[in-house]
This record gives C-alpha cells, structure tokens and sequence, in this order.
C-alpha cells in the first residue's frame, strides 16, 4: 500500500521542480504523459482552462510531453484548447514524443530537445475494437502500402491467389478511414508549422542562392509540406515506432529544433521534473497525468 506521507514529499518535489522550469522559461509550466485519446479531451480543457485563470498565468505555456502517441483528432482538438488560452507555446521534449505526439509538436513555436530526445513517424494510429470490446492504437499507413503493393501486382499480373483473396477481402470504408487519418495528419502538420514554427521564418538563413531574401507565405507552406511527406513516409523510416533523434530532424527533414543538450542547468531541471514525474506515476499505477504546480496532481 503507498506510503501517503511518501506521496506528499514526492508531490511537493515535483512542484518545486516545475516551478523551478517556470522561472527558467518565464512562463506556465506544465507536463503531459499517456496516450493522446479523445477521451481525455474533457480533463485537458479543465486543466488549461484552470491554469489559464490563474493568478500566476504567464503569457506563454511550456509543455512538457511524453507520449507513444494516439488519435491525430484528438490533437486537433487539443491545440485548438490550447492556442485559445495561450498565444505563445513551446513544447520540450525529455524522452520521446511519438506519432500524434510529433504532430502536436509542430503546433509549437519551439520544440526543446537533447541529444536523447526522440520523435517519431507521423503514421496515424487508428482504434481498433478487438472482439472482446477492448480498444488499440494501430498504425494506418502499413496497411495501405500493403494494399498498394497488392493493387500493383494485380495491375501487372504477378499477384498470388492468396494475396488477391486478401486484398478481396479489404474493407473499403475501413481503408478510407485510413487514409482520411493520413491526410489530415498531414494537413495538420503542415498548417501549425506555417502558422506557429514558421512565424518568425522572414528570411532565408541557410540556402546560399537565396540567403537574405525574404520568405514567401508559398515558400514557408512548401517547406512544411516537404517536412509532413518525409515524418509519413513509410519508406523513409520503415517503422511506425522508429525514434527519430534531434540529429536526424535537423539533417534530413531540415527542422529547426532548441537543443540543449549542452545547457547543464536546463537539462537538469528538465530532467529532474521528467523523472519525478515518470517515477510517481509507476508508483501509482497511472498510465496519464496533466500536471502544473498550480493546480493539485490527483
């Protein structure tokens, strides 16, 4: 049984850390750790709209996210929350933020990473209802490169028996639904990189041809599409669950990523919240936690 005098040095622990970030940054801090699901749509509009009318409020919001990743709609929905109440946003990433997760990601005007730090592919995680009612999160785009594939090889006469009774047996609006989820991960991620990471892009720093000269609103969209095809290319990652480290997206998807790997006093703070927070929850058995100092951790 937990030790309740325990919790209570544990929880206030964790206050002193988030508070400490808060300083750091001049803002709100907060953390968010589990699944992305629309069922916790509900709590996150209680928890910002309480953070928000704080008497402590500051005009930015740092969060802090851990997640595997979940539904794309219910990160819509989420910004939309968010954006509403703070017009400023970063996101830090400590261990990974997966799938949905990265999609939220770009609806920062910074993301803060180290060189442990991961995101991941942006291959929508659909909900599945097993036979026995229970729910999963399973990745959309393995299967309509499977289908693909299997359309090609009808197209050409080289597919099996086999594999044409299981491309027969496909359920259309099942695969719609998928690619409905695909195209609007994308949509979404190219949207919230030219409105929020993108805002502050007004010249051309790195491309030699063009280094000093303004950025057009088609150049800054351009760009964002470039990145949101390559984070959904299953042929570049190969894995829904590839981790893509800070290296990786600042080389081949050319995103502007905060490390601070090399700042010791933001790496600690960050990481001493982080891992108190990851403790207590295994601690307690709980798979989601939204967290700020201002408001009780339940």
């Amino acid at each position: 049984m937990p030790d309740s005098k325990l919790d209570d040095v544990i929880v206030r622990k964790i206050d002193e850390a988030a508070k400490r970030l808060e300083k750091k940054f001049s803002a709100n801090v907060m953390f968010y750790m589990g699944t992305i699901h629309p069922a916790f749509i509900k709590s996150i509009r209680d928890f910002i709209e309480e953070l928000a009318s704080h008497r402590r409020r500051k005009d930015t919001l740092v969060i802090m996210l851990n997640t595997l990743g979940g539904s794309a709609q219910a990160v819509e929905k989420m910004v939309e929350i968010i954006r509403y109440h703070y017009k400023t946003v970063y996101f830090v990433v400590p261990d990974m933020a997966m799938s949905a997760g990265t999609i939220l990601c770009m609806a920062g005007d910074k993301i803060f990473m180290d060189y442990s730090s991961s995101l991941g592919p942006i291959d929508p995680q659909v909900i599945v209802t097993g036979s026995n009612g229970s729910e999963q999160y399973i990745p959309a785009l393995g299967f309509l490169d499977k289908v693909e594939e299997l359309i090609g090889k009808s197209k050409d006469g080289t597919i099996t028996p086999a594999e044409f009774a299981i491309l027969k047996d496909q359920n259309l609006a099942l695969l719609r639904s998928y690619e409905q989820a695909r195209d609007l991960s994308v949509e979404l991620l190219k949207k919230w990189l030219v409105a929020y990471k993108f805002q502050n892009w007004t010249n051309h720093r790195t491309d030699p041809t063009k280094k000093g000269q303004p950025v057009t609103q088609l150049e800054k969209e351009q760009r964002a599409k470039e990145i949101a095809d390559k984070l959904g290319s299953n042929k570049i990652w190969h894995s829904h669950g590839r981790f893509i480290g800070i290296g990786t997206l600042q080389s081949i998807l050319r995103l502007e990523i905060d490390d601070y790997t090399k700042d010791i006093s933001l790496r600690t703070l960050i990481r001493v919240y982080s891992e108190l927070i990851t403790d207590y929850m295994d601690r307690q058995g709980v798979g989601f936690v939204l967290h700020s100092p201002h408001i009780p951790l339940v």
